[in-house]
């Protein structure tokens, strides 16, 4: 019996129609599964997007509320930029925000040469010969003149290093700027970039404010008479009473300065961070109570800030230093 030809062809055409419809099947389901992805992923980065400028706005009212609470009149209740912790909740989010008067830092235009090649020795891990050869090269760096310090440099020393920078010959504007400075490497810069400024002209420091390592780069400070100065410190803030002297920085000390490092940390319900870090001036206009002379976003990192507890200060890590040097209008 013969078979037939077309029946068998007919078999064979309904065969390959079905492996077309399943791969077909499985492409869409690819396309279909892709899709899908690809729109939650964009649902997710729109909703963390937002959540991160929720944080950001915030953030920035923290500030203006710390800078406010500072400018009140001296009671009691006041804030103080003394290193103590504000916290309280805002659209679900949590609010820390910690104040410090701008004098607990090193002024690198400032400082007395002293102090200065003590925060390098003691701080910045130089030797006596290289610091002072660093505090000259910072003074040839700042003054108008092209005339070079014993152990300074000027513009033709840092030609003759292969440098990208020479002296601006004016005081520095930034933090950052003082790396440029020759001698100063990328390893000192980074020890003594959160201990320092540029925004108070300051000889010396504040005591009742500064950060556990910015006591120690003071000439006569000693590990021992730094931590116990931080106790009894801690004490007289909790008591709100006056924070007693510290001898070792007798002749380095300053008073409280209207300049605070504000720094405001906004942790939202669905886990978004964001650090605020500002540098605000009171001033006297009422039309214009302050202005922002820094104004930018920091690492999570805890400030080397002042704080209650002198253990939990030499734990701290020292942060970046000033933030992006952005002004607020």
């Amino acid at each position: 019996m013969r078979s037939n030809p077309s029946r068998g062809n007919g078999r064979s055409q309904r065969g390959v129609a079905l492996v077309l419809v399943l791969w077909l099947t499985v492409m869409l389901t690819v396309i279909g599964g892709t899709l899908a992805y690809s729109m939650r992923s964009e649902a997710l980065a729109a909703r963390n997007a937002v959540s991160l400028a929720q944080a950001r706005a915030i953030a920035d009212g923290a500030v203006d509320r710390a800078t406010f609470e500072l400018l009140r009149p001296r009671t009691r209740e006041a804030w103080k930029a003394d290193g103590r912790v504000h916290e309280w909740a805002d659209a679900g989010a949590q609010v820390a925000v910690v104040a410090v008067d701008e004098n607990a830092r090193i002024d690198l235009n400032g400082a007395s040469e002293v102090l200065l090649r003590s925060l390098f020795v003691r701080q910045g891990g130089l030797d006596e010969a290289a610091a002072a050869a660093l505090v000259d090269a910072m003074a040839d760096w700042r003054d108008e003149d092209e005339l070079r310090r014993p152990n300074g440099a000027e513009a033709a020393d840092y030609r003759a290093a292969n440098s990208k920078y020479v002296p601006s010959n004016r005081r520095f504007e930034t933090v950052g700027e003082v790396s440029r400075v020759l001698g100063m490497t990328p390893a000192v810069y980074a020890r003594i970039a959160g201990l320092v400024t540029v925004l108070t002209n300051q000889q010396g420091i504040n005591p009742h404010t500064a950060s556990r390592e910015v006591l120690l780069a003071l000439p006569n400070a000693t590990p021992e008479a730094v931590d116990e100065f931080l106790r009894q410190r801690a004490d007289a803030l909790a008591a709100n009473l006056p924070v007693p002297p510290f001898p070792a920085a007798q002749g380095f000390a300053t008073g409280a300065s209207p300049t605070w490092r504000i720094r405001a940390e906004v942790r939202s319900a669905d886990g978004v961070t964001f650090v605020r870090e500002a540098v605000v001036r009171a001033t006297p206009d009422p039309r214009r109570p302050y202005i922002a002379l820094l104004w930018g976003e920091a690492d999570r990192a805890a400030p080397a800030a002042a704080t209650a507890d002198p253990d939990a200060a030499s734990a701290a890590k020292p942060d970046s230093g000033a933030p992006t040097d952005a002004r607020r209008s």
